[in-house]
């Protein structure tokens, strides 16, 4: 249809395309020209550094490197500690009580008459045995010596603590056991005489019979020597295991020497086993502990102690 004459004409509509993003996908970037030489120097330097790594961790796992203490390293570092932070009455007790350990199952009791102030051991120990016990350190020595309830004996022991650690007292102990030395007279342990005391007389010649024992669980070898309170010499003394045997005739073993020697140091070992893990137990700060200790009693770094 033509509209009317006159009629005003309609406003002419032009067509416009939709509207277009400027960019409907993401730019993509350069990629830039490979080179083989630089890959491969990356990859190496991969495999290497964990070629490394592990070495370090298998050559660890082989030899049982770690820094982490172990616990027997723990132990014998605070066994080695104990000579200067147990207090003394509680390494050497005043009084000492076996039942059975005398001649024929006799009971016995000691009494402590007197302690040495802590030394090394070329002032303490007889130069042959201390050359023997060269092989694993001597940090200090502490002896006390004590005398049965009828004051016809007395008997020196002695701790000496070491600088060694588990392998090197196992070695010390397997020598003294395949090669007796602890039965040889040579190698007997001195004796701590008292004045004042009924082990005044008590010297070398005095030696009757006597104990070693190298303890493998902790670095300390434990002694003891006994002889006649009234400073008699003795001519054959005797390892205490021989005077203990049934059917020895020798002056020691009638008199029952060889017990009084091994039933003192045994005593005496029983004791800084208990000491020290009570003390671990207690708590790991070794000046608290000291400090303690140093409350409950005196400690083996006092002065020499003669019993009145």
């Amino acid at each position: 249809m033509t509209p009317r004459p006159g009629a005003p004409r309609p406003p002419v509509r032009m067509w416009i395309p939709p509207e277009t993003p400027a960019e409907m996908t993401t730019r993509l970037r350069p990629v830039r020209t490979r080179r083989p030489a630089r890959t491969v120097g990356a990859v190496a330097a991969v495999v290497l550094g964990l070629g490394l790594i592990g070495g370090a961790v298998t050559g660890t796992w082989l030899t049982g490197d770690s820094s982490a203490d172990t616990p027997e390293r723990a132990t014998y570092a605070h066994v080695r500690s104990a000579w200067h932070s147990v207090p003394v009455d509680t390494l050497f007790p005043r009084t000492l009580t076996g039942d059975n350990v005398g001649p024929g199952g006799a009971d016995r009791v000691w009494t402590r008459i007197a302690v040495a102030p802590d030394s090394g051991c070329a002032a303490a120990l007889d130069p042959l045995l201390t050359k023997a016990l060269q092989p694993v350190g001597c940090a200090r020595v502490l002896r006390a010596t004590y005398t049965d309830a009828t004051a016809s004996s007395v008997t020196t022991v002695g701790l000496v603590f070491t600088e060694a650690d588990e392998k090197g007292m196992l070695a010390l102990h397997n020598r003294f056991t395949t090669e007796s030395l602890g039965e040889r007279t040579d190698l007997m342990p001195l004796t701590f005489p008292a004045e004042g005391t009924v082990a005044a007389g008590f010297g070398s010649a005095q030696r009757a019979s006597w104990t070693i024992n190298v303890v493998t669980e902790a670095p300390v070898v434990v002694y003891a020597v006994s002889g006649f309170a009234d400073g008699r010499a003795v001519s054959d003394p005797q390892p205490a295991d021989e005077a203990r045997s049934k059917g020895a005739t020798s002056a020691p073993a009638q008199a029952g020497l060889g017990h009084e020697a091994t039933g003192v140091a045994q005593r005496i070992e029983q004791g800084l086993r208990g000491a020290v893990g009570r003390s671990k137990d207690d708590s790991g700060d070794e000046g608290q502990a000291r400090s303690r200790d140093r409350a409950a009693g005196r400690t083996t770094d006092d002065v020499m102690e003669t019993a009145r």
